[in-house]
């Protein structure tokens, strides 16, 4: 059993696909790139976790109060974005914070897997990505941003997220290093 796993946050249609509630262009470009990242993961062993943003229809919902409407649960806007897709063996987790954390059983999931090295991607960098990111580092998580699959809609918003998680919740590095650090023995993540 790997104590890795690779959490795949919110790369769903409604964030990706033009025709999306919330769409931007640097989602879409981050999915061949995750799509990579998971074919390697499963190689190694790692436990593969796909975190969808689901917002229960007709229901009160604090985020949705927040922020305009998004991922209605049971559109096609929850649906991963093609060509991703869920193997049997992996899990799929719905949200409604933006931490994958928050109302979820997903650290009882690392847990029973014995994960201990998180390597989070997804979007928005500077939304889902960051809260996940610092809960996982509370929860004594490791955790490892492959900085080519994560994206935001604004660039500086993007960098400096980015510089907060590596500086004070895990580290962020290139795809490639990723990778390396995935394939590693255990200890060395």
């Amino acid at each position: 059993m790997s104590s890795k796993a690779v959490l795949v946050i919110d790369v769903i249609k409604d964030f990706v696909d033009p025709e999306g509630k919330v769409p931007h262009p640097q989602a879409a470009a981050i999915v061949p790139q995750i799509e990579a990242f998971v074919a390697a993961a499963r190689e190694a062993g790692a436990v593969i976790i796909w975190i969808i943003d689901a917002h229960r229809p007709g229901k009160p919902d604090w985020e949705l109060a927040h922020v305009r409407a998004h991922c209605t649960d049971g559109t096609p806007g929850v649906e991963l974005a093609e060509p991703l897709a869920a193997l049997p063996e992996d899990y799929v987790i719905k949200k409604r914070r933006y931490s994958a954390f928050m109302g979820t059983d997903l650290d009882l999931v690392l847990r029973d897997n014995g994960v201990e090295t998180l390597f989070i991607t997804g979007t928005k960098t500077n939304v889902c990505i960051r809260a996940t990111s610092q809960d996982a580092f509370e929860m004594n998580y490791r955790v490892i941003v492959p900085r080519e699959c994560v994206s935001t809609d604004k660039e500086h918003l993007h960098v400096a997220n980015l510089e907060d998680i590596d500086k004070y919740m895990g580290r962020v590095v290139d795809v490639a290093l990723a990778l390396e650090l995935l394939q590693a023995e255990d200890e060395d993540a």
